[in-house]
């Protein structure tokens, strides 16, 4: 992980504002992983970012992984089609419950058509912006958190899930050629621009539509702005992590 640049980035286009997203989530992703203690703590290392020390896992399919995920979520951002994303912790098998849902709404990002991502917002210099000094108060914020979280059980699983915008003309990047599948229907959202479903299964599964969103706990974490940077973070505990939670 390379050190960041001392200096703020300039969020004068689109694509910028989504880079500075994606260079955050890396971030915040391995130090979930660390602070959750989804693996060891010594199979991480310290690194530096954002000016502050950092959590980085050593192993080499993990950041491949994180790599790679992160990469998908930024060819969906670049579409504008994300209405926010979410690392998600489950229980181990069987019953791999969603436990904790990490959700980073891009809500309020700015929509541009794809010729206009390397247009500049406005002609004017962007003025100087506190992005980094935002993205490690959230950081410490998540370790900080952590501590204040019930504990989660040994062997839980992760994955990075990603909500569409109901904009017309956003579609699931679904297909034998792309990385993502679809999500488990209780971690899903019924979109308002789809079709009335009159299928007797698709009501069925419709029934268990998002049951697991929301959670039974909502933590804050944080809300950071800057420009065209409007991102929202908080903490889903699901109601899955207290049943499964001994006495």
């Amino acid at each position: 992980m390379a050190a960041y640049n001392a200096e703020a980035p300039v969020l004068d286009t689109y694509q910028a504002v989504v880079s500075a997203f994606t260079d955050f989530l890396t971030v915040a992703i391995h130090t979930i992983l660390y602070e959750r203690d989804i693996y060891p703590r010594p199979s991480f290392l310290t690194a530096r970012k954002f000016n502050c020390p950092v959590r980085q896992s050593r192993h080499p399919k993990v950041c491949k992984w994180v790599q790679d995920a992160v990469a998908a979520v930024e060819a969906e951002m670049l579409k504008c089609a994300l209405a926010a994303v979410s690392l998600v912790i489950h229980a181990p098998p069987p019953s791999s419950t969603p436990l904790e849902r990490y959700v980073f709404s891009t809500a309020a990002f700015p929509s541009v058509p794809s010729s206009e991502l390397l247009t500049s917002f406005t002609d004017e210099t962007p003025p100087a912006t506190d992005l980094p000094e935002q993205f490690r108060a959230t950081i410490a914020r998540l370790s900080t958190l952590s501590s204040s979280l019930s504990p989660l059980p040994s062997d839980c699983s992760f994955n990075l899930m990603t909500e569409l915008r109901d904009d017309a003309g956003v579609l699931a990047p679904l297909g034998p050629n792309t990385p993502w599948i679809a999500a488990e229907p209780t971690l899903q959202k019924q979109r308002m621009n789809n079709a009335d479903s009159s299928n007797e299964n698709e009501a069925q599964g419709s029934s268990k539509m998002g049951r697991d969103l929301g959670g039974a706990k909502t933590t804050p974490v944080r809300n950071l702005e800057s420009g065209a940077f409007a991102l929202e973070m908080w903490i889903e505990e699901g109601k899955g992590k207290f049943d499964e939670q001994p006495g």
